[in-house]
């Protein structure tokens, strides 16, 4: 089945679309949300992950998704569950 279409932000019109579709393939994840400004850059850049480096790698990014995504969220991560079954 590849790429599963879950779900997109209810509030969408024609144009910011945050999106979240579940890879059946590679059990990830895939993400279409706006992007973070350099404010939140910075502010994930003084909050590291414990362990970790700070900052944003160059090979990954980070996105915003409005908080009334979340059961479009939620049915991702069931995909993800149904996955791990299969």
């Amino acid at each position: 089945m590849a790429l599963q279409y879950i779900g997109i932000d209810p509030d969408t019109k024609t144009g910011d679309s945050p999106t979240v579709w579940f890879d059946d393939d590679t059990r990830e994840f895939v993400l279409q949300g706006w992007k973070a400004d350099t404010d939140l850059r910075q502010r994930i850049t003084e909050t590291p992950a414990p362990g970790h480096t700070p900052g944003i790698p160059d090979h990954e990014d980070v996105v915003r998704m409005p908080a009334r995504m979340i059961n479009v969220l939620r049915e991702a991560c069931d995909a993800a569950e149904r996955a791990q079954l299969g």
